[in-house]
């Protein structure tokens, strides 16, 4: 059994997107996958100056990311959407990995959280554009959870087919 990182796609604070992220984690974990969570607000403080370009590879701090995200083969991101995409901080963590090794020829699910009507549609577009680019796999099925807010409460999903459509996604993905 291969170990999967599950990617909380922002560095807000108290994120709608952490708490998917964690269901998303405690699924995968009832399916008995090992999983490892990653939460980008955990990343250091000044990683987009001190560990891309000139000085990749040496922050060490972010270099413990760098080393896991190459090691490990599968990915689910859990990606909110931020004015029409993903969030910043997202694609500057993706910038910071070792290009092209870290997600060449790996697999990826991809989770789109919104409190719009389009559950980050654009956001799961450009990212998968992302990945095909660095050469990864991405998973056709990806839940878009529109209007989260509404389909939320104590941590817990309610609306039905959004928890239908995660435990599809995720099945789906151990297999992938």
């Amino acid at each position: 059994m291969n170990e999967i990182a599950v990617i909380c796609g922002t560095n807000r604070n108290d994120s709608v997107s952490m708490e998917v992220s964690l269901l998303y984690k405690a699924l995968l974990e009832e399916l008995d996958q090992n999983v490892e969570l990653i939460d980008l607000k955990r990343l250091p403080v000044d990683f987009a100056f001190s560990a891309l370009y000139e000085n990749s590879g040496k922050n060490e701090a972010f270099n413990t990311y760098r080393d896991l995200m190459v090691r490990l083969r599968k990915f689910v991101f859990v990606v909110p959407e931020y004015n029409g995409s993903f969030p910043g901080v997202l694609k500057t963590f993706i910038d910071g990995l070792k290009f092209p090794h870290t997600f060449t020829d790996k697999k990826c699910a991809l989770v789109g959280v919104s409190s719009g009507v389009q559950g980050a549609g654009l956001a799961l577009s450009h990212l998968t554009d992302i990945f095909n680019y660095c050469g990864m796999n991405v998973l056709a099925l990806k839940p878009k959870l529109a209007r989260i807010d509404k389909h939320l409460k104590d941590g817990q999903i309610t609306n039905d087919l959004f928890n239908q459509l995660l435990r599809d996604q995720a099945q789906k993905f151990i297999e992938f």
